[in-house]
Order: C-alpha cells, then structure tokens, then sequence
C-alpha cells in the first residue's frame, strides 16, 4: 500500500494550488490575444498586403484551421506524454508563432505563422482547464478552472488595448502587435518547469507515488490517499468508447453538444471580435484606423466584466435560463446591428453600442456557459471522447465563420449577414429550451439516467 511520503500532519499548499492554475491559465491569456490581436492587425495587413476580401478572410482565418489541428491532437498528445510536456510544446509553438508572424514578407509566411499560433490555441483550449482540473483540490476546483476563462477574455482585451496603443506607431504598427505576444509566451515556457504534472496522468501511467507527492502538496498528507483512491476509481470508470457515443441516450447527448457548440460561433460574435476594426473603418465608414481600434477596446473592456457577471451567476441561476437569455440579448442584438446598416451612413455610437450589446449578451452566458454545459452533459467515462468531438465541432464553425463573413457581408449585405446570425441566434434559444436538460447540481450518475431513459 502507498504510503504519504510526509508527516501525517503536513497541510496542503494554497498557495502551490494557486501558483500552478495561474501558470496554466496564462495559456488562455496567449489563446485569448491570439484570437483577438488580428482585429486591429488587418487593417495594416489589408493595405500593406494589398489583400482581397478572401485573402483577409483568409488571414483572418489562418489560425482557426491550425485550432481545429491542435484540439484534434491534443487529447491523444498529452495522453501520452502528459499534460505539462504538451503545454510547454504549446508555449514554444506560441512564441514561435508571435515572432514569425511579426516578419512575413508576404500573405503566404503570414498564414503559416499564424496556423502554428491556432495549434498552440487549439491544444491550451483542452489542456489548461484539463490541468486546473486535475492538480486542484475539490473544494476550489470550479474558481480555480474559472480562472482560465477569465484568462482568455483578459487576453483579448489586452490585445484590443496594445493594438490601439500601436495603431499610433505607423502602416508597420501590426508587426509589433504580432510581435508582443512573444513575451508572454516566453515566460509562460520557463514558468511550466516550476509547476507539477498532473496527479491524474501520473496516476495513469502507473506513478503512483509521484502522484500522491504532487496531491500531498495540493491537499496535504491526510487527504492524498482519498483523492488518490477516487482518481483511481475514476480512471477505472472511463471505459466508453466512440460506439457507445451513438447509442440511443447518449446519441441525443452527443447532438446537443455538438449543436450548442456549432452554434456558440454560427451566431455571429466573431464578426465583431475578429473583424471590429474593419467593420468601424470600411462598413461604417469615417473612422481612422486608430479610433477603429480603439473603438475595440470599448468591446474587450464589456467582454472582460460581462464574463464577471457570468462566473458569478452561473451557480445561482443554473445553465439553461442563463443560455437562453444569452441566445435572447445577442439575436436581438444581431437584428438591431443588421437594422443600424440600413441607415445611410450607419452611425458610429449606435453601432459601437448595439455591438456592446452582444458581446455583453454573449460573455454573460454563451461564452463561458457552452463550455460548462459540454464538460457536464456527458457521463465520466465518455466525456473525454465527446469533449473532444464537440470542440473540434466548435473551432470547424468557429473557421466557417471567419472565413465567410466578408463574402457574405458583399454577397447579401451587412443587414442580412446579421440577420442570418440573428437567425441563428433563434436556433440556439429553441435548442436550449426544447431539448437541452439542466445540469446544475445533478451528479454525473443522474446526468447518465436522464440520457437512458431519453433513449
């Protein structure tokens, strides 16, 4: 029998705990100005490049299919070499993205480049709140992983803040965005050395007695053999397989996720986090490229508190009433923008407003709420798997958005591209309100009845 290494009165570390999830979230922060350091980038890009609307949908584009690559082969990766050698993996992959994508010489370098930065975002949106998950102790699990959702919105609010901040350097301005996130990403790789691999993945891979030295710091002497008992009876009880995914109870499960997180980006907020600046300086029209910018700030600013409210709320008001309103303020939201566009010319403030609106709308309950809800639908044993399947699901339409939207916007106008995200907006409502069950506080053992007597 495994014994605790230490004296049986040793305490667990708080201050350990909070050290490795902040260490880890720091990948949301990169994820999330990755995502958000284009908006104010193609802007230069477009007029420096001299791009067509395909290929600034394309250089928009370039780092969600590297996403779509990453979160396909992170769940198999850091299965087999562990959760903290793939993060760092992801921290070189996003330094080395940030530089190169500071000095293309051309759209070609610039795509490459970026699709390595998507493969780094695509692995850190599974592995960091997996990490969190796994090295914290039960009680302050649920902040802990809140932390790297707050990570990501602090992240695109930094880029919108720095973007603008450059706007004023000059046409080669969008190098140095590129190029700030270099920093970040260095310290993120030498912070990686200074924290613990996963309890659970050293569990797995029969290390046993690394693990309980890593639980024995987290939660201290007394509790690391119980919490090495569960993580072991866990592990035991995660023998689904794909097949079992289409059985007929868990089929519908797997539908609703995969839904939900198609529709999470079909709905349209993209438009406005990766194309904002374009949208002020070209749709609206009258703007420089520096007030476009700024203008983004303004939003990222919303986003960041709006997700606040989210964090705080979720738990009190439960999953579904939260998504549907959420679904409810962004479609009318949607509406009113694709409205605002009728007016000849749209005018700035109404339409910086109506945006708020639905980023608000978004981020206090589509944002955060889609992935509370996929992390909780599914039984242990088959979550992994269905995890996987639906956010792979999710960064596919997160890329057919991004790459259509101009093409869209010039085939049936900027109205009727936000009416058709309003549309989709609908969609989301009825989904979550016809056939998405609530999860709040039922246990996963609950969760699985209510699928099989769906089936």
């Amino acid at each position: 029998m495994l014994q605790s290494e230490t004296a049986p009165d040793v305490r667990g570390s708080a201050l350990f705990v909070y050290l490795s999830a902040i260490v880890a979230a720091t990948s949301g922060l990169l994820f999330g100005f990755d995502i958000a350091v284009i908006n104010g980038a193609i802007i230069f890009l477009r007029e420096q490049f001299g791009l067509t609307e395909f290929q600034t949908e394309v250089a928009a584009s370039s780092l969600l299919f590297g996403c779509v690559f990453g979160a396909s082969i992170a769940g198999w990766l850091s299965d087999r070499f562990g959760r903290r050698r793939i993060l760092i993996v992801s921290a070189l992959l996003f330094a080395a993205s940030a530089l190169g994508a500071a000095l293309p010489r051309n759209l070609t370098e610039l795509v490459a480049a970026r699709f390595i930065g998507g493969v780094a975002v695509g692995m850190a949106s599974m592995l960091a709140p997996l990490y969190i998950a796994e090295v914290s102790p039960a009680r302050i699990r649920g902040r802990l992983v809140s932390l790297n959702q707050m990570a990501i919105v602090t992240g695109i609010l930094l880029a919108y803040f720095i973007n603008w901040l450059l706007s004023y350097v000059g046409p080669h301005g969008w190098r140095w965005m590129f190029a700030s996130a270099a920093v970040p990403a260095i310290a993120f790789f030498i912070a990686l050395f200074f924290v613990p691999e996963s309890p659970r993945w050293l569990t797995e891979n029969g290390r046993e007695s690394e693990a309980l030295r890593v639980l024995t710091r987290v939660n201290g002497s007394s509790q690391a053999l119980i919490e090495l008992g569960q993580i072991k009876e866990a592990i035991a009880e995660e023998t689904g397989s794909i097949r079992e995914l289409f059985q007929p109870g868990f089929r519908r499960a797997l539908f609703i996720a995969v839904a939900l997180a198609v529709l999470q980006q079909i709905t349209g907020i993209n438009t406005v986090l990766f194309y904002g600046s374009v949208i002020f300086k070209e749709q609206v029209g009258g703007q420089t490229a520096s007030s476009a910018i700024g203008a983004n700030v303004v939003i990222g600013l919303i986003n960041f508190l709006a997700t606040i409210v989210a964090l705080w709320v979720i738990d009190r008001v439960g999953r579904k009433p939260l998504l549907m309103l959420s679904a409810g303020i962004l479609g009318v939201g949607q509406f009113a923008l694709g409205a605002a566009f009728l007016l000849e010319p749209p005018p700035a403030i109404l339409v910086l407003a109506v945006m708020v609106c639905c980023v608000a709308g978004f981020a206090v309950g589509m944002g955060p709420g889609v992935w509370v809800v996929l992390a909780e639908i599914f039984p242990t044993r088959v979550r992994g798997r269905a995890m996987s399947i639906a956010t792979i699901a999710l960064w596919t339409a997160c890329v057919a958005l991004t790459m259509t939207y101009l093409s869209l916007s010039s085939a049936i106008t900027v109205t009727g591209a936000f009416w058709l995200y309003g549309v989709m907006c609908v969609t989301m409502f009825l989904i979550v309100w016809l056939a998405t069950p609530e999860t709040k506080g039922k246990t996963l053992e609950e969760i699985e009845k209510l699928w099989r007597k769906a089936g």
